[in-house]
């Protein structure tokens, strides 16, 4: 298959923030204080990556819509940790990782794997990008913790124009 000719969707499965969850991401957000050059993401940006899929046929969306559902026994998730990372990225973290945020990655895994979709080998690290060319940001002397009733997952697309980044495919659980 000629994928350059083939209609494609970059993909990826995450962890989709409700209103409520971005009004605390804001918050904790707003008190931070970022170096100049910065690029703080929009709300509507923030999420948690389960799986980058990358490019897929489009003509292979409706098998996967069917296909990735995982159970998914609702959880707490806490990000509670503000970090900065290499290449300058400001993100923030859960302490302690729920063990059904980890069940879910490796179920979502294996579903990928079972469509013969490439999955990241290096080890899952849960964080919502909070802004890139951070280097030098400030968070809170306080940290707010970002509490997360998490009851689903989604689908989503990167889209490479428009006003919106990300267009959600599909949700499950929510």
């Amino acid at each position: 298959m000629n994928l350059a000719a083939t209609p494609t969707a970059r993909l990826f499965l995450a962890l989709w923030p409700s209103a409520s969850v971005r009004e605390q991401l804001a918050a904790h957000v707003s008190q931070c204080q970022w170096p100049a050059g910065a690029r703080v993401y929009a709300p509507d940006d923030w999420h948690l990556t389960l799986h980058f899929i990358g490019a897929v046929p489009r003509e292979r969306l409706p098998q996967l819509l069917h296909d990735l559902h995982a159970p998914l026994v609702p959880f707490h998730l806490s990000l509670d940790q503000a970090e900065a990372w290499p290449q300058g990225l400001a993100v923030l973290t859960p302490r302690d990782v729920p063990p059904a945020l980890i069940a879910l990655h490796e179920q979502l895994r294996q579903r990928l794997l079972a469509h013969g979709l490439p999955v990241e080998e290096r080890t899952f690290r849960p964080h919502v990008t909070l802004a890139r060319r951070a280097t030098g940001a400030q968070a809170p002397a306080s940290p707010l913790a970002v509490h997360w009733p998490v009851q689903g997952y989604a689908l989503v697309e990167s889209t490479p124009q428009g006003p919106a980044r990300y267009r959600l495919l599909w949700r499950h659980g929510e």
